[in-house]
């Protein structure tokens, strides 16, 4: 990457995941919403989420759904794919399990015509380093999601970034959501729990505890993630609510990652996709819980010259608000930025498409064999 980059928008239908579940939209009319509506090019799908069947996929499907998106307009991002390793009652799986679990899903992706599978931190260096092979038969990136309560400096982070060293391999590298690098709770979130029932004392505490570990940094480990997840549950005990204890801390610490924008930095030259993890929209145009402006800086400043795929998480509570609307105002938000740092995001899909190979360094018109 040279020079100031110009990061393509787009968005993930994971963002509308309240409307897809209550069947305002189809998979077909949640595309062609998003393509009416001008939130592409980029466009991201998270494969359980939205292929019936998945991850076996037949060639008449995969003919429609590529042609559906070129019908439209728009240009495949990523195809999230979940590495699950205890989707058994009895035990996890295997090492072997999972990799096979991950071929067919990584294989779907590429018949697809997906570029990149985002896959997750539950994939260890030797795991990614068996999937290589695969990936170079397919022509797909393999991107590992740098997820809260993970970040940069994390151990299993680091670990990483010295196998994708040694491997020196251009179709390995990181998703790099958002929500690691937060600056407060949502106030949509706060607001939920005030419907719920919390008092005005809980909530002023857990917002209190959350700045304390903000001043603290991230947690260096999985150990010192279990103790603060830990605290919000005791915190919520503490002030009579309980039943809120565990949702809290699952959002407090799983949601809102307490590391700096910066620490995005030393990642970039691995970075092959990016989420622009939000949770709402105020109304001077801002995002108060996520430094949108910040990170879209330093996108563009590194040279990053691939895509970011709005991802609006403030669904999971908030069920007063459009979603559609939210996610319109945080694009506009991102354009601004890239504006404000010298660049622009791409919106055009001939120039995304063209931008998008030379970012992954292949064609991405050919549907690869299985």
């Amino acid at each position: 990457m040279t020079g100031l980059g110009s990061p393509i928008q787009g968005v993930t239908l994971y963002s509308f995941t309240r409307a897809f579940h209550g069947r305002q939209y189809d998979l077909e009319g949640l595309i062609r919403k998003v393509a009416a509506d001008g939130m592409g090019p980029g466009l991201e799908i998270i494969g359980f989420s939205s292929f019936r069947g998945f991850p076996h996929i037949d060639d008449a499907f995969a003919d429609w759904f590529q042609g559906l998106v070129a019908e439209t307009g728009l240009v495949l991002t990523a195809c999230a794919v979940n590495t699950d390793v205890g989707i058994r009652r009895d035990r996890l799986l295997t090492d072997d399990e999972l990799i096979a679990a991950m071929e067919l899903q990584i294989t779907a992706a590429a018949k697809l015509g997906f570029p990149l599978a985002r896959v997750q931190i539950s994939l260890t260096p030797d795991s990614m380093e068996r999937l290589l092979p695969l990936a170079e038969r397919l022509g797909i990136t393999l991107a590992i999601e740098v997820h809260a309560h993970h970040h940069a400096r994390h151990d299993l982070v680091q670990a990483l970034v010295e196998r994708y060293e040694k491997l020196d391999s251009p179709l390995l590298g990181f998703v790099a959501d958002w929500g690691t690098t937060t600056s407060g709770l949502a106030p949509s979130m706060v607001e939920a729990y005030r419907r719920r029932g919390a008092s005005p004392e809980f909530l002023a505490a857990a917002d209190a505890l959350w700045n304390q570990y903000y001043d603290e940094g991230p947690p260096v480990d999985d150990a010192s993630h279990g103790g603060r997840f830990g605290s919000f549950i005791g915190l919520a005990a503490q002030h009579g609510s309980p039943e809120l204890g565990i949702d809290l801390a699952i959002n407090a610490t799983g949601l809102f990652g307490p590391a700096r924008v910066e620490s995005w930095r030393e990642l970039m030259p691995w970075v092959r996709h990016s989420h622009g993890k939000f949770f709402g929209i105020d109304a001077a145009g801002e995002e108060p819980s996520v430094p949108v402006r910040d990170i879209i800086a330093l996108l563009v400043e590194s040279g990053y010259d691939g895509a970011v795929s709005s991802e609006y998480e403030g669904w999971h509570w908030n069920y007063w608000d459009d979603a559609f609307g939210i996610i319109a105002g945080e694009q506009a938000l991102q354009r601004d930025a890239a504006r404000a740092a010298g660049s622009q995001m791409v919106v055009d899909p001939e120039r995304a498409r063209t931008q998008l190979e030379r970012h992954f360094g292949r064609s991405l018109s050919a549907r690869p064999s299985p």
